[in-house]
Protein backbone atom coordinates (compact mmCIF):
# COMPACT_ATOMS: atom_id res chain seq x y z
CA UNK A 1 0.00 0.00 0.00
CA UNK A 2 1.72 3.32 -1.34
CA UNK A 3 1.80 6.08 1.50
CA UNK A 4 1.86 9.12 -0.73
CA UNK A 5 1.92 12.60 1.48
CA UNK A 6 1.88 15.96 -0.03
CA UNK A 7 3.46 19.55 1.49
CA UNK A 8 4.88 22.68 -0.02
CA UNK A 9 8.32 23.99 -0.26
CA UNK A 10 8.46 25.33 3.38
CA UNK A 11 10.80 22.91 5.46
CA UNK A 12 8.69 22.54 8.31
CA UNK A 13 6.11 20.96 6.42
CA UNK A 14 8.96 18.51 4.81
CA UNK A 15 10.28 17.10 7.53
CA UNK A 16 7.13 16.44 8.80
CA UNK A 17 6.10 14.51 6.21
CA UNK A 18 9.35 12.63 5.42
CA UNK A 19 9.28 11.49 9.23
CA UNK A 20 6.42 8.68 7.96
CA UNK A 21 9.00 7.61 5.24
CA UNK A 22 6.58 8.19 2.10
CA UNK A 23 6.58 6.56 -0.95
CA UNK A 24 5.25 9.30 -2.71
CA UNK A 25 6.01 12.91 -2.02
CA UNK A 26 4.10 15.86 -3.91
CA UNK A 27 5.17 19.22 -3.75
CA UNK A 28 2.47 22.05 -3.75
CA UNK A 29 3.46 25.04 -5.56
CA UNK A 30 3.07 28.35 -5.94
CA UNK A 31 4.05 31.25 -7.82
CA UNK A 32 6.39 32.52 -5.12
CA UNK A 33 8.45 29.37 -6.24
CA UNK A 34 9.06 30.53 -9.55
CA UNK A 35 10.85 33.85 -8.53
CA UNK A 36 14.69 33.62 -8.27
CA UNK A 37 14.91 33.25 -4.74
CA UNK A 38 11.85 30.88 -4.66
CA UNK A 39 13.35 28.23 -7.35
CA UNK A 40 16.49 28.12 -5.53
CA UNK A 41 14.70 26.67 -2.77
CA UNK A 42 12.43 24.85 -4.24
CA UNK A 43 16.26 23.05 -5.89
CA UNK A 44 17.19 22.94 -2.39
CA UNK A 45 14.40 20.85 -0.95
CA UNK A 46 13.83 18.82 -4.77
CA UNK A 47 17.11 17.36 -3.92
CA UNK A 48 16.14 16.48 -0.04
CA UNK A 49 13.18 14.53 -1.25
CA UNK A 50 14.37 12.76 -3.56
CA UNK A 51 17.24 11.27 -1.74
CA UNK A 52 14.48 10.06 0.51
CA UNK A 53 11.41 9.51 -1.66
CA UNK A 54 11.58 7.52 -4.80
CA UNK A 55 8.51 8.74 -6.53
CA UNK A 56 8.07 13.15 -6.46
CA UNK A 57 5.60 14.92 -7.83
CA UNK A 58 5.10 19.14 -8.44
CA UNK A 59 2.21 20.22 -8.46
CA UNK A 60 1.91 23.32 -10.56
CA UNK A 61 0.87 26.72 -8.69
CA UNK A 62 -2.92 27.12 -9.06
CA UNK A 63 -3.14 30.67 -9.20
CA UNK A 64 -1.29 33.83 -10.47
CA UNK A 65 -1.92 37.28 -8.42
CA UNK A 66 -4.73 36.13 -7.52
CA UNK A 67 -6.41 34.44 -10.49
CA UNK A 68 -6.78 30.69 -11.63
CA UNK A 69 -3.92 29.29 -13.76
CA UNK A 70 -6.38 27.78 -16.21
CA UNK A 71 -4.47 25.42 -18.73
CA UNK A 72 -7.12 27.12 -21.61
CA UNK A 73 -6.63 30.67 -20.94
CA UNK A 74 -6.96 32.48 -23.84
CA UNK A 75 -3.71 34.67 -24.51
CA UNK A 76 -5.86 37.81 -25.91
CA UNK A 77 -7.95 37.98 -23.15
CA UNK A 78 -4.82 37.08 -20.22
CA UNK A 79 -1.89 37.47 -21.45
CA UNK A 80 0.03 38.08 -18.45
CA UNK A 81 -1.44 35.10 -16.90
CA UNK A 82 -1.38 33.11 -19.89
CA UNK A 83 2.58 33.50 -19.85
CA UNK A 84 3.22 32.56 -16.62
CA UNK A 85 1.27 29.57 -17.11
CA UNK A 86 3.14 28.65 -20.02
CA UNK A 87 6.53 29.36 -19.07
CA UNK A 88 6.02 28.33 -15.71
CA UNK A 89 4.81 24.42 -16.94
CA UNK A 90 7.49 24.39 -19.73
CA UNK A 91 9.71 25.03 -16.78
CA UNK A 92 8.46 22.41 -14.67
CA UNK A 93 8.21 19.80 -17.01
CA UNK A 94 11.69 20.30 -18.02
CA UNK A 95 12.69 19.97 -14.17
CA UNK A 96 10.61 17.01 -13.56
CA UNK A 97 12.88 15.22 -16.76
CA UNK A 98 16.07 16.46 -15.35
CA UNK A 99 15.07 14.86 -11.76
CA UNK A 100 12.93 11.96 -13.56
CA UNK A 101 9.69 13.44 -11.40
CA UNK A 102 6.40 14.57 -12.96
CA UNK A 103 5.05 17.85 -13.18
CA UNK A 104 1.38 18.19 -12.17
CA UNK A 105 -1.03 20.16 -14.25
CA UNK A 106 -4.58 21.09 -13.82
CA UNK A 107 -6.81 20.71 -17.14
CA UNK A 108 -8.74 23.07 -15.39
CA UNK A 109 -10.11 24.79 -12.00
CA UNK A 110 -13.22 26.83 -11.71
CA UNK A 111 -15.64 28.79 -13.86
CA UNK A 112 -16.26 31.73 -12.03
CA UNK A 113 -18.21 34.32 -14.57
CA UNK A 114 -21.20 32.33 -16.31
CA UNK A 115 -20.41 32.87 -20.31
CA UNK A 116 -16.25 33.14 -19.20
CA UNK A 117 -14.35 29.88 -19.75
CA UNK A 118 -10.81 30.62 -19.01
CA UNK A 119 -11.38 33.45 -21.31
CA UNK A 120 -13.65 32.05 -24.31
CA UNK A 121 -17.67 32.13 -24.69
CA UNK A 122 -18.49 28.65 -25.00
CA UNK A 123 -17.08 25.61 -23.38
CA UNK A 124 -16.51 23.63 -26.62
CA UNK A 125 -13.13 26.07 -27.46
CA UNK A 126 -11.78 25.76 -24.03
CA UNK A 127 -11.83 22.55 -24.15
CA UNK A 128 -10.63 21.97 -27.55
CA UNK A 129 -7.55 24.48 -26.36
CA UNK A 130 -6.93 22.58 -23.07
CA UNK A 131 -7.01 19.42 -24.80
CA UNK A 132 -4.13 20.62 -27.47
CA UNK A 133 -2.06 21.98 -24.85
CA UNK A 134 -2.22 18.50 -23.06
CA UNK A 135 -1.14 16.87 -26.43
CA UNK A 136 1.71 19.20 -26.68
CA UNK A 137 3.12 19.05 -23.30
CA UNK A 138 2.91 15.10 -23.28
CA UNK A 139 4.58 15.31 -26.19
CA UNK A 140 6.75 17.75 -24.81
CA UNK A 141 7.55 15.78 -21.56
CA UNK A 142 6.59 12.48 -22.51
CA UNK A 143 6.31 9.87 -19.08
CA UNK A 144 7.09 12.97 -16.89
CA UNK A 145 3.68 15.20 -17.42
CA UNK A 146 0.27 14.52 -15.97
CA UNK A 147 -3.36 16.23 -16.40
CA UNK A 148 -5.66 16.74 -13.26
CA UNK A 149 -9.35 16.75 -13.19
CA UNK A 150 -11.53 19.33 -12.16
CA UNK A 151 -14.94 20.47 -11.43
CA UNK A 152 -15.03 22.73 -14.38
CA UNK A 153 -16.80 21.86 -17.62
CA UNK A 154 -13.54 22.11 -19.39
CA UNK A 155 -11.57 19.44 -17.96
CA UNK A 156 -13.47 16.96 -15.58
CA UNK A 157 -14.03 13.56 -15.58
CA UNK A 158 -17.31 11.79 -15.43
CA UNK A 159 -18.93 12.21 -18.81
CA UNK A 160 -18.63 9.49 -21.15
CA UNK A 161 -18.29 11.54 -24.50
CA UNK A 162 -15.55 13.86 -22.52
CA UNK A 163 -13.90 10.86 -21.86
CA UNK A 164 -14.05 9.04 -25.31
CA UNK A 165 -11.60 12.13 -26.30
CA UNK A 166 -9.03 11.44 -23.55
CA UNK A 167 -9.06 7.82 -24.17
CA UNK A 168 -8.17 8.56 -28.05
CA UNK A 169 -5.36 11.04 -27.21
CA UNK A 170 -4.41 8.55 -24.68
CA UNK A 171 -3.45 11.48 -22.33
CA UNK A 172 -1.51 11.05 -19.21
CA UNK A 173 -3.91 11.66 -16.44
CA UNK A 174 -3.76 12.33 -12.94
CA UNK A 175 -7.51 11.49 -11.22
CA UNK A 176 -8.85 13.49 -8.30
CA UNK A 177 -11.52 11.28 -6.44
CA UNK A 178 -13.30 14.05 -5.10
CA UNK A 179 -13.81 16.15 -8.26
CA UNK A 180 -15.19 13.64 -9.86
CA UNK A 181 -17.67 12.76 -7.44
CA UNK A 182 -18.56 16.09 -6.71
CA UNK A 183 -19.13 16.58 -10.35
CA UNK A 184 -21.71 13.33 -10.46
CA UNK A 185 -23.52 14.94 -7.70
CA UNK A 186 -22.42 12.13 -4.96
CA UNK A 187 -22.93 8.95 -7.37
CA UNK A 188 -20.58 5.64 -6.55
CA UNK A 189 -21.87 3.81 -9.62
CA UNK A 190 -20.58 6.62 -11.84
CA UNK A 191 -17.77 7.28 -10.08
CA UNK A 192 -16.46 3.81 -10.32
CA UNK A 193 -17.63 3.93 -14.37
CA UNK A 194 -15.33 6.98 -14.47
CA UNK A 195 -12.35 5.29 -12.67
CA UNK A 196 -12.67 1.77 -14.45
CA UNK A 197 -12.55 3.51 -18.01
CA UNK A 198 -9.84 5.91 -17.14
CA UNK A 199 -7.68 3.18 -15.07
CA UNK A 200 -5.02 2.43 -17.97
CA UNK A 201 -4.23 6.31 -18.67
CA UNK A 202 -4.07 7.09 -14.76
CA UNK A 203 -0.25 7.97 -13.55
CA UNK A 204 -1.50 9.82 -10.39
CA UNK A 205 -4.42 10.02 -7.61
CA UNK A 206 -5.22 12.21 -5.76
CA UNK A 207 -7.00 10.51 -2.70
CA UNK A 208 -9.08 12.31 -0.75
CA UNK A 209 -13.22 11.79 0.44
CA UNK A 210 -16.03 13.76 0.15
CA UNK A 211 -19.68 14.25 1.02
CA UNK A 212 -20.22 14.61 -3.20
CA UNK A 213 -21.99 18.67 -2.50
CA UNK A 214 -18.80 20.79 -2.12
CA UNK A 215 -14.93 20.87 -2.25
CA UNK A 216 -14.61 19.46 1.67
CA UNK A 217 -11.61 17.70 1.06
CA UNK A 218 -12.14 14.66 3.44
CA UNK A 219 -10.36 12.15 5.36
CA UNK A 220 -10.80 8.96 3.65
CA UNK A 221 -13.93 7.36 5.68
CA UNK A 222 -15.62 10.84 6.46
CA UNK A 223 -17.19 11.29 3.33
CA UNK A 224 -19.87 9.18 0.64
CA UNK A 225 -17.05 7.34 -1.33
CA UNK A 226 -16.96 3.46 -1.22
CA UNK A 227 -13.69 3.20 -0.53
CA UNK A 228 -14.09 -0.54 -0.93
CA UNK A 229 -15.12 -0.17 -4.62
CA UNK A 230 -12.40 2.34 -5.50
CA UNK A 231 -9.57 0.48 -4.12
CA UNK A 232 -9.84 -2.47 -6.76
CA UNK A 233 -10.42 -0.35 -9.38
CA UNK A 234 -6.58 1.43 -9.17
CA UNK A 235 -4.56 1.48 -11.48
CA UNK A 236 -1.49 -0.61 -9.95
CA UNK A 237 0.90 1.45 -11.34
CA UNK A 238 -0.09 4.65 -10.97
CA UNK A 239 1.41 6.80 -7.66
CA UNK A 240 -1.13 8.19 -5.43
CA UNK A 241 -1.14 10.39 -2.64
CA UNK A 242 -3.81 11.47 -0.05
CA UNK A 243 -5.04 15.33 -0.38
CA UNK A 244 -6.91 16.02 2.57
CA UNK A 245 -7.21 19.48 4.10
CA UNK A 246 -5.41 19.69 7.31
CA UNK A 247 -5.81 21.68 10.43
CA UNK A 248 -2.67 21.85 10.58
CA UNK A 249 0.09 22.33 7.87
CA UNK A 250 2.34 21.45 9.61
CA UNK A 251 0.86 17.60 11.10
CA UNK A 252 0.14 15.87 8.22
CA UNK A 253 -2.03 13.43 10.51
CA UNK A 254 -5.13 13.30 8.66
CA UNK A 255 -3.35 12.03 5.99
CA UNK A 256 -1.82 9.12 7.70
CA UNK A 257 -4.97 8.30 9.24
CA UNK A 258 -6.30 8.16 5.72
CA UNK A 259 -3.61 5.89 4.82
CA UNK A 260 -4.51 3.50 7.66
CA UNK A 261 -8.48 3.61 6.82
CA UNK A 262 -6.94 2.18 3.24
CA UNK A 263 -5.24 -0.12 5.06
CA UNK A 264 -8.17 -1.50 7.20
CA UNK A 265 -10.18 -1.52 3.52
CA UNK A 266 -7.39 -3.54 1.99
CA UNK A 267 -7.46 -6.08 4.39
CA UNK A 268 -11.20 -6.30 4.64
CA UNK A 269 -11.04 -7.25 0.71
CA UNK A 270 -8.77 -9.53 1.02
CA UNK A 271 -10.16 -11.66 3.92
CA UNK A 272 -13.94 -11.81 1.89
CA UNK A 273 -11.70 -12.84 -1.27
CA UNK A 274 -9.50 -15.48 0.72
CA UNK A 275 -11.65 -16.35 3.77
CA UNK A 276 -10.03 -18.65 6.48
Amino acid sequence: MLLGLKASTDERQIRDRLQYRPNVFEFHLTENDFTAEGWAHFLKMVTWVRSQVPTVVFHHPMRFRGQRNELAMNPTKYPTRYDFMMTSSIKLMNLAKQVNATALIHGGYRVDTTGDYAGWTDVAKAQDVALARMIAFAQEAPGHVVFENSMSPIFRYGDPDFEARILRWQLPLAYDTSHTFITLHGDNDRLMASLANLKPLVRHYHLVDSMGKTHDSLPLGQGRIDWARVLPLLNPKASRIYEIGLKDQFNCEEMIASHHYLEKVAEELAAAKHPA
